[in-house]
């Protein structure tokens, strides 16, 4: 039995065809209907993924525009040091 139900695989196209009869059969009325609302959900979901990457895009230029905190803070601490070792040898060549 095993064997048998490995054996099946995927369907040919005469066997599509066949579906797809059968679904239009039972389906027939409502196919139409069930295809727009598919087409207007992956239409509604790329929008939103537009959106969203948009979004992205803009925050990455802002962040590139503005100057970074952790550089602005290494500047302040370099030249604070600057000014420290300028005033120490200063009093050190003072004595």
């Amino acid at each position: 039995m095993r064997h048998a139900i490995l054996a099946l695989g995927m369907p040919g196209s005469w066997e599509w065809i066949v579906i797809l009869i059968v679904a239009l059969v039972i389906f027939g009325r409502r196919l139409p209907d069930v295809a727009r609302s598919i087409g207007k959900s992956i239409v509604e979901f790329k929008k939103g993924i537009r959106d969203v990457s948009d979004d992205i895009d803009d925050n990455v230029r802002l962040d590139k525009s503005k100057p970074n905190r952790l550089d602005q803070s290494t500047a302040e601490s370099r030249s604070s040091a600057k000014s420290n070792h300028t005033e120490t040898t200063s009093t050190k060549n003072d004595n």
